[in-house]
């Protein structure tokens, strides 16, 4: 089976970049080769100018590591996981404690520092990666759906410190699902599927090519289809509403409401969301 297939970019220093895309489509394989776990059939892939089959080592101590998943050590506390993790890296002793209360302040986890992880909420374990992740002071960070199950204000915590990190001229790869957490971290970003691209660019890049400004939605009602079609506007179902991209959505709403008064129009900025449904399909993906 093809995990990943024809895939090609580069990533710059200093810029946030996404992988974005349903599941299955290849995301996390892709961060894997990166991360030197997977390693790849074919094909070339270097990380600061290193080959991950060759070099695994040299690229590791360059590399953060968030994954998707909680693989924080139970029998340490939020301040042991920091210190023997940095073990790893052969940091000192005393820069290990002096990087693990400054990454504790970072991730607002001071008052935590001996407190037993599963004493943690979730949104405090994900911070308290994210500091592990930053103990050797990567040139690369890697997120794999950072803020998964976080409510609003931890997101918004995490959001923060990436961009202050990115203010210092990190590199952060991520993945995610939130598409407004995309739009608003990253600087560039690809969408893929079923192992391949399907496209790249910025997030207002992307959306001005595939979704335009404005979004026209109304209900999903034989006399809006018969509108649309006798007008030749295309459009897209979107279970009992239809949604229509539209260079003039005033008129368009106008004439909808003027035709089917009994349907409801709205017109929104066309969001980035769109563009990932647009290109991968509205059908859900286990």
């Amino acid at each position: 089976m093809v995990a990943v297939s024809h895939i090609r970019f580069s990533v710059k220093k200093g810029e946030v970049f996404g992988l974005l895309g349903p599941n299955g489509a290849g995301k996390t394989t892709t961060m894997r080769m990166i991360e030197c776990i997977s390693p790849r059939s074919s094909g070339t892939l270097t990380v600061f100018g290193l080959d991950p089959d060759k070099n695994p080592a040299e690229i590791k101590q360059k590399i953060g590591v968030v994954p998707q998943d909680s693989n924080l050590d139970p029998d340490f506390s939020c301040g042991g996981n920091l210190l023997t993790y940095a073990r790893y890296f052969d940091i000192p002793q005393d820069e290990a404690a002096r990087r693990a209360e400054s990454l504790l302040a970072f991730v607002a986890l001071t008052e935590k520092r001996d407190v037993s992880v599963d004493k943690l909420s979730g949104g405090m374990k994900r911070r308290l990666i994210l500091a592990r992740a930053l103990i050797n002071n990567p040139d690369l960070l890697i997120l794999d759906e950072p803020t998964i199950g976080l409510d609003p204000q931890a997101r918004h915590l995490i959001w923060e410190r990436l961009r202050q990190l990115r203010s210092e001229g990190r590199t952060i790869v991520l993945t995610t699902h939130y598409l407004d957490e995309a739009a608003r971290l990253c600087d560039r970003l690809i969408i893929m599927d079923n192992g391949t691209f399907l496209a790249e660019g910025s997030p207002a890049e992307l959306v001005q090519k595939y979704a335009g400004s404005e979004m026209v939605e109304t209900d999903n009602t034989p006399e809006v289809v018969a509108c649309l079609t006798d007008a030749g506007i295309p459009y897209e179902v979107a279970g009992d509403q239809i949604q229509v991209t539209s260079g003039d959505p005033r008129a368009l709403a106008k004439t909808l409401l003027d035709r089917c008064r009994n349907s409801r129009v709205i017109t929104r900025p066309a969001t980035l969301e769109d563009v990932f449904l647009k290109l991968t399909g509205r059908a859900l993906r286990e």
